[in-house]
């Protein structure tokens, strides 16, 4: 039987990946997923450098606290303890919503894609700012975009 994380476990779990990551190095211009599929890589000048693209999210007219983000997946959550069938993941962003640096998304069932994307993913989200279960800041995604993939 698998144990679930408490929440002390998981902000520990959260901080090992950063410290993973950040010794690992953020520059990554191909990335294979966990999934075993490639992220499509385009180039963005004439020195080499590749970025993946990820669709903007947009915030719709008059949706009171909507924010949109985009960054790298740092920490998936891809069954949630209440059993809904929400995903959940926390992205390097600069915006830091949730912490500095940090923005937790909470994807919808509805919106969560049939294969989820991992750790390094770019993801991309749209909503409103709402507290989570442990009084962080978190988007609840309406809208949710993950970097094209070949």
């Amino acid at each position: 039987m698998a144990k679930r994380l408490t929440s002390g476990r998981r902000v520990a779990a959260l901080g090992v990946a950063l410290l993973a990551l950040g010794l690992a190095g953020c520059a990554v211009a191909t990335h294979k997923s966990d999934s075993g599929s490639t992220a499509k890589v385009i180039q963005v000048d004439g020195t080499g450098d590749a970025e993946e693209a990820v669709a903007p999210s947009r915030c719709p007219a008059g949706l009171h606290g909507c924010r949109t983000t985009e960054g790298r997946i740092v920490y998936v959550e891809a069954h949630d303890p209440d059993g809904d069938g929400d995903a959940h993941f926390v992205i390097v962003d600069s915006q830091g919503i949730t912490l500095p640096g940090l923005t937790a998304v909470k994807v919808p069932r509805r919106l969560r894609p049939r294969v989820l994307p991992g750790l390094g993913d770019l993801i991309g989200a749209a909503g409103q700012v709402q507290q989570g279960s442990h009084g962080e800041e978190e988007i609840h995604a309406i809208e949710f975009h993950v970097a094209a993939r070949r």
